[in-house]
């Protein structure tokens, strides 16, 4: 380093006086030092004399300034969120604290100026360095920011291999030949298995490969929130694109439709299956992959998150031999999940359970499932008619979406058949009144229904850095609740390296169970709106999907933010 070079004597007499090195080891290291034209401290290191740390302390000490050991210290949450992951890896520094307006970062070459103001420009904030292993501040920006951290060099690889093999000006075959070679190169396929697991690894259930004018986004969707994870130059655009649709099996060169795939990978003895999506915009095609980790389906009702005396509600419903039970709610709310852990719950033997699905998600044992195909003409209604040719017990249709598919499920669950489906409603009451408007008789509906379940996601806080806190006063009468009877504790997280700065770790849901009784029967008979059912539900002692995130929000299993968030409260 420079600063060994301006001061060997200073350098040279702190690893004397601390005893790591022998007054003869000086001297032949300095005799090296001189027919090499290296500085004394890489020298002692080369012939074994003192190890990298060691240097480090000694140039710690000659700058007066600290020396970190990273693999032991406790870096600040709020100080990692002032500098972004790109950043911190590609100079090879990570903010560790900060006091005021003065930021403490950490440093392989403390004495890089250029770097401290650049960061200093950046952050807005006075610089304080302090020394630390390049391999140390490595490992500890893969811990904190969960960023792979040999993604830099890969894009330079996948650059390099660009302007090696792609020709400027080609045909249109020529071109796809060129992309087809580039695609399957070492760099680029490389690149695109680091963005596949660390997905995974982060847990993320959606990959999002996001085209801009003059950039290219990743973002993974972890816990149900988009997070924005690096940004690839523009020009490996084509190759990163190209290397997913080679994967999923779809025309490499039809860029002008959208297409949809699929492939299957392994990871740490695990099979995860990947459903690709790819969508023609402005500015190139748009990819989505959905991730799909078999060992990460929950199976088990309890597992889920309902509260005792739900889980028990459900389970009754589930012990009838016939009828419908309807799950509701929005995209991503976990209904396949639900209906899955059902399928479990009262998978046996001595039933045959067939199910019509788009698509098939996970393959459960003993279950015959079938795949939606349209252009095979095989829709959720013809399945569904198949199916009742196949002398079933329990059948599971996906999600009920026209007309047909509604009254074949209500007259299976009439002749016999215990049947679970979804529908798309933003409550429980809301799924009757939505079944009546595609055409279904209230006398079949009101007949038919065993009960309906409404969900929602929510972020569970992170154990690692969950704190109580009371709620003010305004924030309690958002959520409806004034003048409590006791001062009441909440939770959330502070935001630790475990959860990557966010306060959250995990899901898990919010449920709204509707048990279709007589008085239910007769309001549905009598064609009454969706919020006389919810009301008089309410009465009998239904839950609601805010109340249920409210009793979770005391249990210290998620924060009002994310009740509110998911439950639209304003």
């Amino acid at each position: 380093m420079d600063i060994i070079r301006k001061q060997d004597n200073r350098f040279s007499s702190i690893l004397l006086d601390a005893g790591l090195i022998t007054k003869q080891q000086l001297e032949t290291a300095q005799k090296q030092a001189q027919s090499t034209g290296q500085d004394i401290g890489t020298t002692l290191m080369k012939l074994g004399y003192i190890t990298q740390e060691d240097m480090l302390q000694a140039i710690a000490e000659q700058l007066d300034i600290p020396y970190l050991d990273l693999e032991n210290y406790e870096i600040d949450t709020k100080a990692l969120q002032l500098v972004p992951s790109e950043i911190a890896y590609k100079y090879r520094v990570i903010p560790v604290f900060h006091i005021g307006n003065v930021l403490t970062l950490a440093m392989a070459n403390p004495q890089d100026v250029t770097v401290i103001d650049k960061i200093r420009r950046l952050t807005k904030m006075e610089i304080e360095p302090a020394v630390a292993t390049e391999a140390a501040i490595l490992q500890a920006i893969e811990q904190h920011y969960g960023v792979v951290t040999t993604i830099s060099e890969t894009i330079n690889e996948v650059i390099q291999t660009m302007e090696a093999e792609i020709e400027p000006e080609v045909s249109e075959k020529k071109m796809e030949e060129n992309l087809r070679e580039l695609a399957e190169d070492a760099p680029v396929v490389k690149l695109v298995n680091m963005i596949l697991v660390q997905a995974i690894k982060e847990h993320a259930s959606d990959i999002h490969i996001e085209p801009e004018e003059d950039s290219l986004r990743v973002r993974y969707r972890i816990d149900g929130i988009l997070h924005e994870i690096f940004s690839p130059p523009k020009e490996l655009q084509a190759a990163i694109i190209s290397r997913i649709k080679i994967l999923a099996e779809v025309d490499i060169a039809e860029n002008r439709i959208p297409q949809d795939g699929r492939f299957r990978m392994k990871f740490e003895n695990k099979e995860i299956d990947v459903r690709v999506s790819t969508l023609p915009t402005a500015y190139g095609e748009n990819v989505v992959m959905r991730i799909l980790d078999k060992s990460n389906i929950m199976l088990d009702l309890k597992d889920l998150g309902f509260t005792k005396d739900g889980h028990d509600t459900f389970t009754q419903m589930l012990a009838n031999s016939y009828g419908i039970i309807l799950v509701t709610g929005p995209t991503g709310s976990g209904k396949t999940t639900t209906l899955y852990a059902a399928l479990n719950t009262i998978n046996s033997i001595e039933k045959n359970i067939i199910t019509v699905e788009d698509p098939i998600e996970y393959r459960l044992k003993l279950i015959r499932q079938s795949q939606v195909n349209p252009k095979a003409g095989l829709t959720f209604a013809s399945g569904l008619r198949s199916i009742l040719r196949q002398d079933p017990d329990v059948i599971m249709v996906g999600e009920i979406r026209d007309s047909e598919t509604a009254n074949i499920a209500i007259q299976a669950a009439l002749t016999g058949h215990l049947v679970l489906s979804t529908l798309h409603t933003n409550d429980a009451a809301g799924a009757l009144t939505r079944m009546n408007e595609m055409g279904v008789e209230s006398f079949l509906l009101a007949s038919a229904t065993i009960g309906v379940l409404a969900q929602r996601l929510v972020r569970k806080i992170c154990e690692k850095c969950k704190k109580p806190y009371q709620p003010d006063k305004l924030l309690l009468e958002r959520i409806g609740i004034t003048n409590p009877k006791k001062k009441l504790t909440f939770f959330r997280g502070e935001g630790c390296s475990a959860c990557k700065n966010t306060g959250y770790r995990g899901r898990t849901g919010i449920y709204e169970i509707l048990k279709v009784d007589d008085k239910i029967r007769e309001l549905v008979l009598q064609d009454a709106s969706s919020e006389k059912i919810r009301n008089v539900a309410i009465t009998k002692g239904m839950r609601t999907l805010k109340q249920d995130g409210l009793l979770k929000c005391l249990q210290g299993i998620t924060t009002i933010e994310e009740v509110m968030r998911v439950t639209n409260i304003a």
